[in-house]
C-alpha cells in the first residue's frame, strides 16, 4: 500500500501543472491531521440510520479537537445520504463521502423506514477492536467503512470552510481508485482485530482525505468558495502564491498588491471577502503553521524557528504562537498538541 501511495505522489507531480493544486498540497502537507477508521457497517435493505450530532460524535470518539471531519467509504452496494438542511446525495460502491463539519445526517436505502441512531447499535466505548454493526431487513447489502479526522491547526479552518457540508468523490480508474480500494480492504481486514497504533493505520485516514480532497478540487466543482476558490482567483491566487513562496520576507500590503497587479485596497477587499481575513493576518497564521511544523519535525531551537519563519524577535514569536496554539513554542513542542486557552488536552481519539 505504501508503494501505491508513492506511485500516486510521483504521478501527481508529473501531471499537476496547476499552481493552485501545488499550493493546496503545500498547505495540507504542513497541517498535522490525525484520525482513524473506526467503524464497519453492514446494512441490508430496507434500512435507514442516523449519525450522532457533532458534539455527541466527539464524545463517542473521545476527541476534543477543534475540527472534526467525518467520511464514509462505500465498499459495497449503494445508499442515499440526507442532511437536515435538505442536501441529498446518492452514493454507490467506490464512492467516498466527506462531511467536513461532521454534520449529523441520515443514510439508508428506504424512505419508509425510520432512521435508527447509529450510536444505539454500537457497543459502549472504549473499543479494543474496530466495531462492526449489522442492521436491516435482510435484503440487498450495503457495506460502509467510516472514518474520522481531527485537527488542531488554526489554518485548517479556512480550508474546511471552503467546502460544502457533504461532497462525494469517485476516484477515477487507475492508481487512485486502486489505492482507495486497497485502503478499503485494509480497513475491512482490520475489523474484528485489536485496534492498531501502527503509523500506517493512524495515517491512513489522513492520506485518504488528502487524496480525495485533491480529486475533488481537480474536478473544479461549483460549490467551493473561500480558500479553495481563492486559489484560482486572478488577484488573490497570485498573492497567496507570493506569500507561500517566501513567507519569511518582510511583506507589505503595497508590495504584495504590486506583485498581484492591483491596488492595495482591491487586494485587501478581495482577500477579506474570499478568505475572511486580511493578507497580513493570513501570512501571520501561515508563519505559525510553518513554525509548528518545524517544531515537530526538526531540532531547531525556538529562536532559530522564529527567524526561519520571519520573526525578528523571539519574544514576539512566543506571544503570537501562544495566542494561536494555546501554549508557548517549547511547551507545545513537548506536547505536540493544540490546547485552547485554559484547557489542557490529555487524551486523544
Amino acid at each position: 500500500m505504501i508503494e501505491v501511495s508513492k506511485e500516486l505522489t510521483n504521478r501527481r507531480a508529473e501531471r499537476d501543472p496547476d499552481p493552485a493544486l501545488d499550493l493546496m498540497s503545500d498547505v495540507l502537507s504542513r497541517i498535522r491531521l490525525a484520525g482513524a477508521l473506526f467503524l464497519r457497517a453492514e446494512y441490508t435493505a430496507p434500512w435507514a440510520c442516523e449519525s450522532p450530532a457533532a458534539n455527541e460524535l466527539r464524545a463517542l470518539l473521545r476527541s476534543r479537537a477543534r475540527q472534526l471531519v467525518l467520511f464514509h467509504i462505500i465498499a459495497e452496494g449503494n445508499c442515499w445520504i440526507r442532511l437536515p438542511r435538505g442536501e441529498h446525495v446518492e452514493a454507490s460502491h467506490g464512492d467516498v463521502l466527506v462531511f467536513p463539519y461532521a454534520d449529523q445526517h441520515a443514510m439508508g436505502v428506504a424512505e419508509h423506514v425510520p432512521p435508527v441512531p447509529i450510536s444505539s447499535l454500537l457497543p459502549a466505548p472504549p473499543w479494543d477492536e474496530m466495531p462492526v454493526i449489522r442492521h436491516g431487513g435482510g435484503g440487498g447489502r450495503t457495506s460502509v467503512v467510516c472514518g474520522y479526522l481531527h485537527c488542531d491547526a488554526p489554518l485548517f479552518d479556512p480550508v474546511l470552510k471552503a467546502l460544502p457540508p457533504v461532497f462525494t468523490v469517485r476516484p477515477p480508474s487507475g492508481p487512485a481508485a486502486d489505492w482507495v480500494n486497497a485502503s478499503i480492504q485494509y480497513a475491512l481486514g482490520r475489523s474484528g482485530r485489536p485496534v492498531s497504533k501502527a503509523s500506517l493505520a493512524l495515517r491512513l485516514p489522513e492520506l485518504l482525505f488528502l487524496e480525495v480532497l485533491r480529486l475533488y478540487v481537480e474536478s473544479k466543482p461549483r460549490q467551493v468558495n473561500g480558500w479553495l476558490a481563492a486559489l484560482h482567483d486572478p488577484i488573490v491566487g497570485p498573492a497567496l502564491t507570493e506569500l507561500h513562496s517566501d513567507p519569511a520576507r518582510a511583506w507589505t500590503l503595497d508590495e504584495l498588491a504590486r506583485r498581484s497587479a492591483c491596488s492595495r485596497s482591491t487586494l485587501n477587499q478581495r482577500f477579506n471577502r474570499l478568505m475572511g481575513r486580511s493578507p497580513m493576518q493570513y501570512l501571520g497564521e501561515w508563519r505559525l503553521q510553518l513554525a509548528a511544523d518545524l517544531l515537530q519535525t526538526t531540532t531547531l531551537g525556538v529562536s532559530r524557528v522564529a527567524y526561519r519563519v520571519g520573526y525578528d524577535s523571539e519574544a514576539a514569536f512566543n506571544r503570537a504562537f501562544r495566542r494561536a496554539m494555546g501554549k508557548p513554542p517549547a511547551q507545545w513542542r513537548t506536547s505536540g498538541r493544540f490546547s485552547p486557552a485554559g484547557e489542557d488536552h490529555t487524551d486523544s481519539a
